[in-house]
């Protein structure tokens, strides 16, 4: 059969249709039954950084936007969370959704400066002004400076379910992440998300077709921002503390690693890379001072071995003989 044969782009699209479902089950599964055998809080970690890892995908993998500064819309979400959990008595609901609006919030100011800027410059622009939230979060005096919110009041989900169970945070938790990852995914399979990556691959003539590409592309940053400041949220009532480590710039360096390990533009990468990446640090702490060489030659084998990412590698062989 030829390449231009009318049944082939159907069955090929159905076939990575069939494997996405496959793969968004087995995840799915993996979060049900895996706290069973596997400490429940880790995976709590590694479902906020997935969370995470897939916003700044949806920037850079479906757009082409490298930001340096995404940490500032995760760690300043867990410091409004905290906050208003803590201090103003929000239920985790509310105090959530008011970290996630805070992150929005912060997204569209951010956008509006960087967006009309591309490449390194988009990039250094992001994070001159991710170092000025931090720098303002370690002066403000509602964020606790270097000891940060401690003991942050996880609460009763409406006012029902007491999240200090460690069962009922888990839950809400996995909801919170497969709700993130189906809208992320519903976005990037929309005329939208199909508007992103033509942007992607050739910016003037999505301009050419009449699109108003600056506008697509604060959009873009901004629904990354609101789902990293949800995935930054999450996380500080996971911990039940918000601090200067989730605001700092290596925390942006991390989800680059997680997105680039994982697979760039692919949907199921980045939880794959956040996994890889959260599990060394967890379980390579023991070595001291050389868990950082020992990472180096993990992320060393990990480029040269999977230069489209793990993902990335395993769809490329998938598809090859369709």
């Amino acid at each position: 059969m030829t390449s231009n044969a009318p049944g082939l782009p159907i069955a090929r699209g159905a076939g990575v249709l069939r494997h996405q479902q496959i793969a968004f089950l087995a995840m799915a599964g993996f979060f049900v039954l895996a706290p069973l055998v596997v400490y429940p809080v880790f995976l709590m970690k590694v479902m906020c950084f997935a969370l995470f890892a897939c916003a700044f995908n949806l920037l850079i993998g479906y757009v082409g936007l490298l930001s340096f500064g995404h940490a500032m819309f995760f760690g300043m979400a867990g410091y409004a969370t905290a906050h208003s959990a803590k201090v103003w008595g929000f239920t985790p609901e509310l105090a959530i959704l008011f970290g996630t609006a805070s992150a929005c919030v912060l997204g569209v100011l951010a956008g509006l400066l960087a967006i009309r800027r591309q490449g390194i410059y988009f990039a250094m622009i992001t994070l001159a002004l991710a170092q000025m939230v931090f720098f303002f979060c370690l002066q403000a005096p509602f964020t606790g400076g270097e000891d940060g919110i401690q003991a942050v009041p996880r609460g009763k989900l409406f006012g029902l379910i007491d999240l200090t169970n460690v069962w009922a945070m888990y839950a809400l938790v996995f909801a919170i992440f497969i709700g993130g990852f189906l809208l992320i995914y519903r976005i990037v399979h929309s005329p939208f998300g199909q508007v992103l990556k033509a942007i992607r691959e050739n910016e003037s003539r999505a301009v050419s077709l009449g699109y108003h590409v600056d506008r697509y592309k604060l959009l873009a940053f901004v629904l990354s921002a609101t789902l990293a400041g949800l995935a930054g949220g999450t996380k500080s009532l996971v911990f039940q503390l918000a601090s200067l480590t989730d605001v700092h710039w290596t925390m942006s360096g991390e989800v680059v690693l997680m997105t680039l390990v994982g697979g760039l533009g692919t949907i199921f990468g980045p939880v794959v890379g956040a996994a890889v990446i959260i599990t060394m640090q967890n379980y390579l702490a023991q070595l001291g001072a050389w868990v950082t060489v020992v990472q180096g030659v993990i992320f060393v084998v990990c480029v040269l071995a999977f230069r489209r990412g793990i993902i990335g590698e395993i769809g490329h062989a998938i598809r090859k003989p369709l």
